[in-house]
Parts: structure tokens; sequence; C-alpha cells
């Protein structure tokens, strides 16, 4: 080990840090899998115009990320979340995407998934208090 070298740790993350990590990896991610072309993705969900939920997330290498999908408990198990998802996964495949993946630690949400054709592909079991984090994809 080198002797000038030191470690620093901090509960909070400079904006430099962070512009100089994510380059640095996003330098090294476009090296072994070419350009990301890295778009976000948002389905904003009303009743009229009333504000119920959405879904966020973003393509990327051929791939949809559902970073989150959440509607508003009085309007859950009316389909809106299987809307939300099927619009998003229209929009991906418009751009050209193939799959889409997600996680999630909501056993009904880990449901709504098997039903729009999400199968697992891999399982935190004990990620926090006992609960299971599930990983879950779907190929278009």
């Amino acid at each position: 080990m080198e002797a000038n070298v030191s470690l620093s740790v901090t509960d909070w993350v400079d904006p430099t840090f962070e512009r100089d990590v994510a380059g640095g990896l996003a330098a090294f991610n476009r090296a072994q899998l070419g350009p990301s072309h890295q778009r976000d993705l948002a389905v904003s969900v009303y009743r009229g115009d009333d504000f119920i939920g959405g879904l966020a997330g973003y393509t990327a290498w051929d791939w949809l990320f559902v970073k989150w999908l959440w509607i508003r408990e009085d309007a859950r198990g009316l389909g809106f979340g299987t809307r939300a998802l099927h619009a998003a996964e229209q929009e991906a495949k418009k751009r050209g995407c193939r799959a889409a993946w997600l996680d999630t630690v909501n056993p009904a949400a880990r449901a709504l998934y098997a039903r729009c054709g999400y199968e697992p592909f891999g399982e935190l079991a004990d990620f926090h208090a006992g609960q299971p984090r599930f990983f879950l994809q779907k190929r278009f």
C-alpha cells in the first residue's frame, strides 16, 4: 500500500466528489458497454385533475429501469399501477428497449409485477428486519 494515501469518510456527498466519481464510472461503463443513451421516463397518473400517482425511471442500454411506482392508497386496486407500468413499457419499446427491471420490498407490489409478467431474478432474503427485497425483470 502506498504511504501517502489517505481515506476520508463523511456523512454528506460533495457535488464535486459526486461529479468526479460519477464521471469516472460513466467513462468506464461507456468503454465496456458503449454509450448508455440514458433518458429519464415518467408516467403521471391523474383521475380528472386529481394526481393519484405515477412511475419514475429511466431507459439505458436497451433496458427500462423502474425506480419508483406509487399509487395513492385510496386509488389502489383499480388498475392504475398496471396502466402506468404498461405506459412506461410501451415508451421503453419505442426507445428500443428489450426488457425492464425493478426491485421492491412490498409483497403487494411484487404480486402486481408478477401479474404484469415480471419474473424474479434475485432476492436479498433479509434486507431489513427480516423483510426480503425482490429483483424482477420482464423481457419484451
